[in-house]
């Protein structure tokens, strides 16, 4: 049998899913869930197989609800059921865990059968979410520092410079000359395209690029 928790904050979309699911042999709905809060709450005492889960409820979303159970119960898998195909829900929803991202107007029949499959271990994903995180990895792949990745020695010179860092400063915080430091950083702002300091900085937070920085020294 499989253990459902129904997470979304519209009582009609609550209730309709619960009347279908009724008629699965193999189905058990265990608990409903008003908000994020309470999918995480409901998650942590009823242990269910999976959770139907919206994007958009109040409280908590469903995207801080997932990261928050899958990191607490991974085992628990997470359905997205929600209106939303954008890449801005969909990539979010992925990356905190969900193993499925469908949209409110699938067929009852598909939903049941996501459901299973995704009890066996399987991703699924509707079309235009696939098409959206397929856009998105066709964008990450032009990124400049994707085209030219930055080598160990340049990312920490580029974590120094976020932190508004002379190259003075930078070269003694890093033990190496000025001349070292203005070297790695006309190369940082050629593979990633920019101008300037400012530039470099910002791009270096949007991209996450000084994370893990510092772990080899080169």
């Amino acid at each position: 049998m499989i253990r459902v928790l129904i997470a979304d904050d519209h009582h009609v979309v609550r209730r309709g899913l619960l009347f279908f699911l009724k008629t699965q042999k193999d189905i058990e709905v265990v608990g409903e869930a008003k908000n994020g809060v309470e999918a995480v709450e409901l998650s942590a005492a009823l242990k269910p197989d999976i959770v139907l889960m919206d994007l958009v409820m109040p409280e908590m979303d469903g995207i801080q609800a997932t990261k928050q159970i899958k990191t607490k119960w991974p085992d628990i898998h997470i359905l997205m059921l929600t209106s939303f195909s954008d890449k801005d829900h969909v990539l979010p929803a992925i990356q905190a865990g969900a193993a499925g991202y469908q949209l409110k107007d699938i067929e009852p029949d598909e939903l049941v059968n996501s459901i299973r499959q995704i009890i066996k271990g399987e991703h699924i994903l509707h079309p235009a979410a696939t098409t959206q995180l397929e856009e998105t990895l066709r964008e990450e792949e032009n990124l400049p520092h994707v085209k030219n990745p930055l080598t160990p020695r340049e990312r920490d010179v580029l974590a120094e410079l976020t932190k508004g860092k002379s190259n003075r400063e930078i070269a003694s915080s890093l033990f190496v000359t000025e001349k070292t430091v203005k070297t790695h950083i006309s190369n940082i702002f050629a593979k990633l395209e920019v101008q300037d300091r400012t530039q470099a900085a910002l791009y270096a937070v949007k991209h996450g690029l000084t994370e893990g920085s510092g772990e080899e020294n080169k």
